[in-house]
């Protein structure tokens, strides 16, 4: 899904929000350090979802990738330095970072859908990383992802 629409800026409220996603807290996980409901948190979500124009589906690391495209919230620095990647894993990792669907990242990483699973595996191996919204949150932080939301090339989620 291309949109040309404007991204809504978050509230105070909605950016703390963000920025705990967008240091790896689940939904629970923002809750329990915010003392807020898990019901709370969800509508956060939600409403995060909506500002960045993402689908109701869409999965928190593109959610994270918009974040920090439109820049919402702060980007996040390495701890570490980036690990020799392919061009291969390059294509896997922005793919990750912009759809949601299994089927989009296995046609934008040019990957048969069966050979998905394994190279993503390998991907997060390779980088350290302990799932897929942690993987994008390190590239966004070893400049791995584009950060400029016109370097967006009709991301879907």
């Amino acid at each position: 899904m291309t949109t040309s629409a404007p991204i809504t800026p978050l509230t105070t409220t909605l950016q703390r929000a963000a920025q705990h996603l967008a240091n790896g807290l689940t939904a629970k996980e923002i809750a329990a350090e915010t003392s807020l409901s898990a019901v709370t948190v969800r509508q956060y979500m939600r409403d995060i979802r909506e500002s960045l124009h993402c689908p109701p589906r869409c999965k928190p690391p593109v959610i994270v990738h918009r974040l920090f495209t439109t820049q919402q919230v702060a980007s996040p620095t390495a701890d570490r330095p980036a690990p020799p990647l392919s061009p291969d894993q390059l294509l896997l990792l922005r793919a990750v970072a912009e759809h949601s669907d299994a089927r989009d990242i296995a046609v934008a990483a040019k990957l048969a859908p069966a050979d998905q699973r394994a190279a993503l595996d390998q991907l997060l191996a390779d980088t350290g990383a302990r799932d897929i919204t942690h993987l994008v949150i390190l590239a966004h932080g070893w400049k791995l992802l584009p950060t400029d939301p016109a370097a967006r090339s009709g991301a879907s989620q």
